[in-house]
C-alpha cells in the first residue's frame, strides 16, 4: 500500500498536478467571441494541472448595450431569465468569482462610442454583486478581408485592428482594469506565421458554382469559405470570415490560460487534436510574445 502511495504521488509531481491549487473561478460575459475560448482552455487547464470553473453569460452576438439593457429589464422583470435559465444577477452571485470578462460585439468593437454608457454600468452591476471577482477585458480582433461588412463600413481589416485596439485600450483606462490582448495575439499570428493566408478575388469566388474549387484556406486563423446546403437543399457558398477556427481557438485559449494563470504559454502541452505539433508551439509562443509585448494599464 505505502508503495502505491508513494507510485501516486511520484505521477502527481511528473504531471505538476497540484492538489491543493485553488480552483480559479471565472465569468464571461460576452457572446461567440468568447464562447470560442472554451473549446480548448479546459482541457489546457486540466492538463497542466490547474483547477478552473469557467461559465458563461454569452448571448450570441450580444453587445454591451444588449447585456445591460437585459440585465437592467431583469430588476423588474424577475422572470426574465436570458442566460441559461438565469439572470445576470443569478449568474453573478452564483459563484464567488475570480474574474468576470467582459466585450464589446464584434460590429461595434471598433465603434469606441458604442461602449458607453453600457461597459461602465455593467462593471458597476458586477462590483455591485461579485464584488470579489476582478473585471477584465477581452480585447475581440478584427475581421478577415472577406467578411462582406468591411465593405459595407468602408474599413480595411487593418483600420478595423486599430479601432479595436484604440477602444478597448480607452475602455481598459476608464474601468482601470486589465486586457486579455486577444486582438493583438491574432494580428501577430497573421503577421508572423510561416505559412501566410493568401487573399483571393472576391468576385470571382461568389461567381463559382458548386462543386468548383474553393481557394486554399492555409494560413486562416477564421472559419473562412466552404461549401454547405441552405435551407432547401440546394449547395452554396459559405462564408464565417470572423468566427475563431481550431488554430484561433487554440491560440485564444493558450493567451487566455497564461493570463490567468501567470504561467508561460510556452509551458502548455495540450495539443488539438488535427492541429500541427509545430503550428502548436507556433501558436503557444504567439500568445507567449501577445502577454509581453502588451502593455496594461498603471493601477
Amino acid at each position: 500500500m505505502k508503495r502505491i502511495l508513494q507510485i501516486f504521488l511520484g505521477a502527481i509531481m511528473l504531471t505538476g498536478i497540484n492538489l491543493s491549487a485553488k480552483e480559479l473561478k471565472v465569468l464571461t460575459i460576452g457572446n461567440s467571441f468568447a464562447d470560442s475560448v472554451f473549446v480548448y482552455l479546459p482541457s489546457i487547464a486540466e492538463n497542466a494541472g490547474c483547477p478552473l470553473l469557467i461559465e458563461r453569460a454569452n448571448l450570441p452576438g450580444c453587445s454591451l448595450q444588449r447585456h445591460w439593457e437585459l440585465a437592467e429589464r431583469s430588476e423588474s422583470e424577475p422572470e426574465l431569465k436570458p442566460y441559461k435559465g438565469k439572470n445576470l444577477r443569478e449568474m453573478l452571485t452564483s459563484e464567488e468569482w475570480d474574474v468576470v470578462t467582459l466585450q464589446q460585439a464584434s460590429p461595434f468593437s471598433w465603434q469606441a462610442d458604442s461602449y458607453y454608457p453600457y461597459l461602465e454600468n455593467l462593471a458597476e452591476y458586477v462590483h455591485k454583486y461579485a464584488p470579489a471577482a476582478e473585471i477584465v477585458l477581452q480585447q475581440t480582433w478584427s475581421y478577415r478581408f472577406d467578411d462582406p461588412r468591411l465593405a459595407q463600413w468602408q474599413i480595411t481589416p487593418a483600420e478595423m485592428y486599430d479601432n479595436i485596439i484604440k477602444s478597448y485600450n480607452l475602455a481598459a483606462e476608464k474601468l482601470n482594469v486589465r486586457q486579455i490582448p486577444t486582438g493583438l495575439a491574432v494580428d501577430l499570428a497573421r503577421k508572423n506565421q510561416p505559412v501566410k493566408f493568401s487573399p483571393y478575388d472576391i468576385a470571382e469566388v461568389n461567381a463559382l458554382e458548386y462543386p468548383a474549387e474553393l481557394p486554399d484556406q492555409q494560413g486562416s486563423l477564421v472559419n473562412g469559405i466552404w461549401w454547405g446546403k441552405n435551407r432547401d437543399g440546394e449547395w452554396e457558398l459559405k462564408r464565417d470570415a470572423y468566427h475563431l477556427n481550431r488554430r484561433g481557438q487554440y491560440l485564444q485559449a493558450c493567451l487566455w490560460f497564461a493570463f490567468l494563470f501567470d504561467r508561460p504559454a510556452t509551458g502548455i502541452t495540450f495539443c488539438p487534436e488535427g492541429l500541427a505539433a509545430d503550428d502548436a508551439e507556433f501558436l503557444r509562443q504567439t500568445a507567449q510574445n501577445a502577454l509581453e509585448s502588451f502593455t496594461q494599464v498603471k493601477k
